[in-house]
């Protein structure tokens, strides 16, 4: 009986001794970063940017890899089938957390079947109009979107997606009816808005602010709770005629379950050293976006919260996959 606990006890040492000397090694071969979302947006940006750092601090390549598709779920799912041994991770956003209420019928369960590993940042969003539209500011659009309902469209990356969320919950706030037109990524959504083929769109503010500066599309409103310091001279939505309004886009990263806590931690560590950097935080912050820096559990509660706040308003608003 005694020898037999020592053999037990002496595997179990084993194995935490293997997995720490994993850890310490992690990583010895390229680290792919799965982007669900479509090249050009901001999940996209922040990849490669986070990607370029982590090959610099660890010394191993970090692959981007674009598989964008039905809101998000195609690339999040790749993840989840993936081996839990830290060479895939995911960029995920809230259309993750938007997606455990507003797409049910999900092939994956983003708290069962991943682990959260560190948030990355977040940025508000703008509301933008097409010059073609006759109205100058958020008061004159809500009178005309309550003149003629479904007579305005605003587009978005996609069903689940923080711009589509954010028109959603507009809608419902504001007591209008404006159609969604959902593409499969925000440049495709950007680019008929910047043409008129759209009238209206959520944006996020660092890839929107060079076209309103230029004068191509017409900012309404910013979705924080203060004035963004990029577009300090737009109104919030909030003060601008929909009181209490707030929606903003966030980027972290994650792993499939069962990765090892050990690289977990690793992975954490070195992806808030980048978000803690004053150099990083200054150029961000210029662009209007904030870093975010938390422990993976801190990270976990934070997205279950988010969870939570996102199935209230999809029941709210009445938003489905389709719309």
């Amino acid at each position: 009986m005694w020898c037999q606990r020592m053999r037990v006890l002496l595997g179990a040492w084993l194995t935490l001794v293997g997995v720490a000397a994993y850890a310490q090694e992690y990583p010895v071969r390229p680290v792919r970063i799965i982007v669900p979302f479509s090249a050009g947006g901001p999940a996209d940006i922040h990849a490669r940017f986070i990607g370029q750092r982590l090959q610099e601090a660890l010394g191993q390549t970090f692959i981007i890899d674009n598989r964008p598709g039905a809101g998000s779920i195609i690339g999040t799912e790749a993840v989840a089938k993936s081996p839990p041994d830290g060479y895939t991770l995911l960029m995920m956003s809230n259309t993750h957390t938007v997606n455990e209420s507003l797409i049910p019928n999900r092939p994956y369960q983003l708290m069962r079947d991943f682990v959260p590993v560190a948030p990355v940042n977040y940025s508000d969003l703008v509301l933008v109009v097409h010059p073609s539209v006759p109205a100058n500011n958020l008061a004159e659009l809500l009178k005309l979107a309550k003149a003629k309902p479904k007579g305005l469209n605003y587009a978005s990356s996609g069903n689940g997606t923080p711009y589509h969320m954010a028109g959603e919950l507009f809608k419902a706030m504001a007591g209008v009816d404006i159609v969604h037109v959902p593409y499969k990524g925000s440049a495709g959504a950007r680019t008929d808005t910047l043409s008129g083929q759209v009238q209206m769109m959520f944006d996020a503010v660092p890839t929107m602010t060079d076209h309103v500066r230029s004068g191509k599309v017409k900012a309404f409103g910013t979705t924080g709770e203060k004035r963004s310091a990029v577009l300090p001279d737009v109104p919030t939505v909030s003060e601008a005629g929909v009181p209490g309004y707030e929606a903003v886009i966030w980027l972290g990263v994650m792993a499939p379950r069962n990765t090892p806590r050990e690289v977990v931690q690793r992975l954490n560590a070195e992806i808030s050293a980048i978000t803690s950097r004053a150099d990083v935080r200054e150029a961000w912050a210029k662009q209007g976006v904030s870093a975010m820096t938390m422990t993976s559990e801190e990270f976990a509660r934070f997205m279950t919260d988010d969870i939570a706040k996102w199935d209230r308003i999809v029941k709210i608003s009445g938003a489905k996959p389709d719309q």
